[in-house]
């Protein structure tokens, strides 16, 4: 039995579903279901004897103690997160409360019932490469030991649980390890973040709107890679230790947009939008925009023989044909409610709204 936190988010959610896929165990599913939160994502582990949803806020102490004690889980994998960042900027207060006063919850809460836990106990804490900062465009990718440097709300939040964490290693021996990730993108991820957005609003002929110069380089890791490593970390990964997860797949928010332009091109060759790439809008740079975010993953792949499977033309094709193939998914989860914030904070007014 394990117990994932988020579990009905885009990564977490991925989890789950090859979790029960492959393995044999039990899994429960603890999910507060925010906007971005959704049992669609499920649907394909609904009604499996194997799976266990509970619906629960992280920093509901009691009822996670109570979770703990019912089930006696041999690891959690703690993906419950606020991770938008442009969220992060306008409304930092729920990032602050959940990532931080969340996670701290449910430390505690593991601390209470240490007592009645299995020999193999481990717990994984799912963070992000942006704790480390900007890098300088030309500079190396950064190892596990990397100095923090946040510079964002959001970031700063990971930053913070992710300090949590390893005092509990260090003051109350909790046998747990860190995962730091790269931007994952592939099916069922919320239309807020740049790739699935990118599809929305090309899908409807709407601009596409990248921050700046949209020079900005991210390393794009599709979310099955990334679940793999994860699943690897908690078979093997060494208690105390971190881990980056990275695709060495670095591009520029601007070709990354360019790459989905050209496929929605070849995919909707009857689109009245064609070309793609005309929808595209430079607008005013977000506050802190990070310039460059590179991870070193040589750690995982010596000690667990971790790879990227899937390369990010393939993955944003996948990605695409996903999203044209789950139209309905798509009107669900973007709610009038996330579209009139959306208008409210950038200006990007959606049609359908």
């Amino acid at each position: 039995m394990i117990v994932v936190t988020g579990g009905a988010g885009f990564i977490g959610s991925e989890f789950v579903r090859q979790w029960i896929a492959e393995e044999s165990s039990q899994l429960v599913n603890i999910d507060k279901l925010t906007y971005s939160g959704n049992l669609e994502n499920l649907a394909a582990v609904g009604g499996n004897s194997r799976h266990h949803f509970v619906q629960a806020d992280i920093g509901d102490q009691a009822v996670i103690e109570q979770v703990l004690h019912e089930h006696k889980p041999r690891a959690i994998i703690h993906f419950a997160a606020e991770s938008h960042v442009d969220r992060s900027i306008h409304a930092p207060a729920d990032f602050i409360q959940t990532n931080i006063d969340g996670t701290f919850r449910l430390l505690e809460a593991v601390r209470a019932w240490r007592a009645a836990a299995p020999k193999e106990f481990k717990f994984v804490h799912i963070s992000t490469d942006e704790v480390f900062g900007s890098l300088p465009l030309k500079a190396a990718a950064i190892s596990e030991s990397a100095a923090y440097a946040p510079g964002n709300p959001y970031a700063a939040s990971k930053a913070a649980a992710d300090h949590l964490v390893r005092a509990y290693i260090r003051t109350y021996d909790l046998p747990a390890v860190i995962v730091h990730c790269c931007n994952n993108y592939g099916p069922f991820q919320f239309p807020e973040k740049l790739i699935p957005l990118m599809i929305a609003r090309g899908l409807a002929g709407e601009s596409l709107p990248i921050y700046g110069d949209g020079l900005h380089e991210r390393d794009w890791l599709h979310v099955s890679d990334a679940v793999r490593a994860i699943r690897l970390v908690l078979a093997g990964g060494r208690i105390g230790e971190s881990y980056n997860i990275a695709a060495g797949q670095a591009c520029s928010n601007l070709q990354v947009v360019g790459m989905l332009c050209d496929l929605l091109d070849e995919l909707r060759p009857q689109s009245p939008f064609k070309p793609h790439r005309q929808l595209i809008k430079h607008v005013a740079e977000r506050p802190g925009h990070d310039r460059r975010y590179a991870l070193n993953a040589d750690k995982i792949a010596r000690e667990l023989g971790w790879q990227p499977q899937v390369s990010l033309l393939d993955g944003l094709r996948q990605t695409l044909e996903w999203y044209l193939g789950n139209k309905a998914w798509l009107e669900n989860v973007v709610s009038g409610r996330y579209r009139q914030w959306i208008a409210d904070n950038y200006g990007w007014r959606n049609k359908r709204s």
